[in-house]
């Protein structure tokens, strides 16, 4: 029996911390009620397990003490109460609040200073003096984006000024040498286009060395659809070299969606396709250039080709070139062929500019007896163009978070016996507001006006359907004028599937037939993250603003966009 006691007594001994460890505690007060009210402001940890972590808090406390102004504070010896209360009393003594911090003009641009204190002067800055850590820290990064990375700051001959300032000398240490990128290599993905690294990055040799700017250049890779980022750049500093790593990855970029059918008319005979396709390939050539084609046949009888590249950067120079062919067939009515070619500079990561021409040709097909109209025209048009981007990568299903492209025209209608003054303008924007990372509005706004003295049937404006108004045919709606507004409510189950509501509107003017009409549409639709790609399901019920919702004028959309 009394070994089973003993065994339990042990056995408590072992695994009871209470008899081995108990909590010690802190208390600091300072020489009046007004600097014990300080010191407690800065919550400073008063339980302790053991006696060296109760000192190490003590020389924290005093620590920072210093950086409140009060560099003169004295700490007594910690006194012990009782087992486990310990008591420190300090003189905080005078508090600095500023101080005078001298500086040679050669090294600092005073530029820079303005940034952080409005009490700049010849050979000094006055700052406070709780602001020494943020301002030394600043003025380093500032000479390290000069090329000097291994510079060190200190204070020096620091000295009492009066009561309430200090004074003290900015020593800068750096090499003699400025650090700048001497070679840039290229891990991963060695075709990665160079000209990206000069003109999007802005990342060249010969350039000032800064690793911080470096890595906040390279994030921007997350705005191209060809590659990205596989971890943080790095750099060999050797004696007389800079040699900088950038890790990359090329990305699947290249796009398909839509469906083709075909069949044959019972009236001519002849095989007649109907649907749509739309293809991308984008960097097949590691050149970063882009390919689009695009074929559509709907209900309409309207058949449109469109084909377009563009060419970034050509002959390592900031200047891209952008072709584009279309070609619009509506039924037996009129063709319309448009032909573009803009020059375009990218200003940044997120914008660029256009300049170019355009030349449209459209021919009646009808004969000289119908009352529509339709006339054979040329027009040439001066372009102007701005667009702006912005991804958000982290998002599988919403890539872009917001867009904007606004065009401007201007340029002569001819017809063979008239010419005509004519001006278009086209915006097209749309932002995502991320109200968390599952719900989301999306709202899209379009809008476009050809100003002209008289109109022909076949240069409307057209629009109507998936990318523009919902619930109504595809280019159905012919105006001078028109602007819509999508909007979407966004619910993403998870990080491959989401349902949204689909609320449109739409204001139209048609001068040759002197309409002024409001449209909407109303309905939902779901998108899923299949192997095969994204698939998008859309069911909406369009009318005009005076018209009873009617079920048989609802339309449905279904596509699947793949990715290889």
């Amino acid at each position: 029996m009394k070994k089973i006691h003993s065994l339990i007594l042990v056995i408590s001994i072992l695994f009871s911390t209470k008899v081995f460890c108990q909590d010690l505690f802190l208390k600091v007060k300072g020489d009046s009620e007004a600097e014990t009210l300080i010191i407690d402001s800065i919550n400073y940890n008063k339980t302790h397990k053991d006696y060296t972590s109760l000192k190490l808090e003590v020389n924290t406390i005093q620590k920072k003490l210093y950086k409140l102004g009060f560099i003169e504070n004295e700490f007594e010896e910690i006194k012990k109460l009782n087992d486990s209360i310990f008591i420190s009393k300090v003189k905080l003594k005078r508090k600095f609040n500023t101080i005078f911090i001298y500086y040679k003009k050669e090294l600092i641009d005073k530029l820079n200073l303005k940034l952080i204190s409005n009490n700049i002067y010849r050979d000094y800055i006055k700052i406070e003096f709780t602001q020494i850590e943020n301002t030394l820290s600043y003025i380093n990064s500032k000479i390290t984006e000069k090329g000097f990375p291994f510079s060190k700051l200190r204070l020096s001959n620091i000295r009492i000024k009066d009561d309430s300032n200090l004074e003290a000398d900015l020593y800068v240490e750096s090499s003699s040498e400025k650090r700048t990128i001497s070679d840039i290599v290229i891990k991963g993905y060695e075709k990665f286009p160079k000209a990206y690294l000069k003109y999007f990055l802005k990342i060249k040799p010969t350039q000032d060395f800064d690793l911080k700017k470096i890595r906040t250049k390279t994030e921007q890779l997350n705005n191209l659809n060809f590659a990205n980022e596989i971890k943080p750049p790095e750099v060999l500093f050797l004696k007389d070299s800079t040699t900088l790593y950038l890790y990359l990855e090329k990305t699947r970029s290249n796009a398909f969606d839509g469906f083709l059918g075909f069949g044959t008319n019972e009236e001519t005979n002849k095989l007649e396709f109907d649907g749509y396709l739309n293809l991308n390939l984008t960097n097949n050539l590691n050149f970063g250039e882009s390919f689009r084609l695009l074929y559509k046949s709907d209900e309409n009888d309207q058949k449109t080709f469109e084909t377009d590249i563009s060419l970034p950067y050509l002959l390592k120079s900031p200047i891209g070139l952008d072709l584009l062919l279309r070609i619009f067939k509506k039924d037996s009515t009129f063709t319309t062929i448009n032909q573009f070619a803009k020059l375009h500079y990218q200003l940044n990561a997120l914008n660029k500019v256009y300049a170019g021409i355009s030349a449209t040709e459209s021919n009646n097909l009808l004969n000289s007896g119908s009352n529509l109209p339709i006339e054979d025209y040329n027009s040439e048009y001066f372009t102007l163009a701005y667009q702006f981007s912005n991804p958000q990568p982290y998002s599988l299903l919403f890539p872009i978070n917001s867009k904007l492209y606004f065009e401007t025209n201007f340029g002569n209608r001819k017809t063979i016996s008239n010419k005509e003054k004519q001006s278009l303008l086209s915006i097209d924007a749309f932002k995502i507001f991320n109200l968390n990372q599952k719900n989301s509005i999306y709202i899209r706004g379009n809008g476009s006006k050809l100003i002209s003295n008289t109109y022909f049937e076949n240069e409307l404006l057209r629009f109507g359907g998936i990318n523009s108004i919902r619930g109504f045919e595809e280019n159905s709606i012919f105006s001078t004028l028109f602007g819509l507004i999508n909007t979407e409510y966004r619910l993403q189950i998870n990080n491959s599937i989401y349902i949204h509501s689909i609320i449109d509107a739409a204001y139209f003017e048609n001068k040759i037939l002197s309409i002024k009409e409001k449209l909407f549409g109303y309905g939902f639709g779901f998108g899923i993250l299949t192997k095969s790609g994204l698939l998008r399901f859309n069911y909406a019920n369009g009318k005009l603003e005076n018209q009873k919702f009617n079920l048989s004028n609802s339309k449905i959309h279904l596509s699947l966009t793949t990715q290889f």
